[in-house]
């Protein structure tokens, strides 16, 4: 179970520490938990389990179709491998080797990339990946998720330890802002009720979570009552909250640090149609490469703010009926 914060703020704990640390507290109890990575230890936070656990450790260096190759070869003889790299870098640049070496050969391997969006800031454009959610989401057998805040981030690590499977886990390296409540649990595949509403449902990913929900807050005092969901998986996406948020709401805005083709509002979208169609916003890139600049520039710069989820919630919420 979740418990939300009554407020939201800047979380002490880097995204990559939490990540890091939960993996070494694991590691103490099952010695098949290896790390590899691909010359990035000391930007990926992982530089401790390399230190602590060396024997377990593996710096594949700048070869990351390689690191994924060796990953699926040590899950053939039964270890849990962690496999890290920049988003870009672990997505599309691996793509072949996920599909066939880990997916099609049903290994059990995890695969997180980092950085995501415009959280690469300054790294620009050929660091930024927007794509990199919707490049494996075609991918059969794969599960997708975007932990929200540190705290999810420790509970998913520690799930991911005793599951089967090939997972990606698109990390924020950095600075996250703080969401739920030390000792929540989450369940992967469900998306996570934070604010309740009956005119419209904001479904919501990683940094777009505490975006959402500034947005709801400012919607109230229009007269919109906003829903706000935590969708922090992305595959296999959560069919039963799409289907009743459908139904008690009538409308949605998606809001994603990512391209809108192929990404949260498409899943979102293509199980919509299925079930109950309703009018659908989506914030998010639209269709963009990345550039150079801060975090706070570049949510302006691709209309990914609280501002911008407000206007398509209003243009979803006057859609409805028409």
């Amino acid at each position: 179970m979740f418990t939300v914060r009554d407020s939201f703020e800047t979380c002490p704990t880097l995204m990559r520490d939490a990540c890091c640390q939960t993996l070494m507290d694991m590691a103490e109890k099952n010695q098949d938990i290896v790390v590899l990575d691909s010359d990035l230890v000391n930007s990926s936070g992982l530089k401790p389990f390399f230190k602590f656990f060396p024997d377990r450790a593996i710096e594949c260096g700048i070869a990351e179709a390689n690191m994924i190759g060796i990953a699926a070869g040590l899950s053939a003889v039964g270890k849990v491998p962690f496999a890290h790299s920049f988003g870009c870098f672990a997505s599309r640049r691996v793509c072949d080797q996920i599909m066939i070496s880990c997916s099609y050969a049903k290994l059990n391997v995890r695969i997180i990339g980092s950085d995501p969006g415009v959280t690469a800031a300054k790294n620009g454009g050929t660091h930024m990946p927007f794509e990199d959610m919707g490049v494996l989401r075609s991918i059969p057998d794969i599960t997708l998720i975007e932990p929200t805040d540190p705290v999810m981030m420790k509970d998913i690590i520690r799930q991911l330890v005793d599951a089967y499977g090939v997972y990606y886990i698109r990390m924020v390296r950095k600075e996250a802002t703080s969401i739920y409540k030390d000792g929540s649990t989450f369940e992967i595949g469900k998306g996570n009720l934070l604010v309740d509403g009956s005119d419209v449902t904001i479904f919501a990913s990683g940094i777009m979570v505490e975006e959402a929900v500034k947005a709801s807050t400012i919607l109230k005092t229009e007269g919109i009552s906003a829903r706000v969901v935590d969708m922090f998986t992305w595959k296999p996406i959560d069919k039963e909250m799409v289907a009743r948020c459908a139904v008690e709401t009538g409308c949605f805005v998606t809001a994603e640090n990512h391209n809108v083709l192929g990404g949260l509002g498409s899943a979102i979208a293509e199980e919509t149609v299925k079930t109950c169609p309703v009018p659908i916003e989506m914030v998010g890139v639209q269709d963009r490469f990345g550039q150079v600049g801060s975090v706070p520039f570049l949510k302006q710069e691709y209309n990914l703010t609280a501002m911008d989820i407000i206007e398509a919630a209003r243009k979803a919420v006057a859609r409805k009926g028409k």
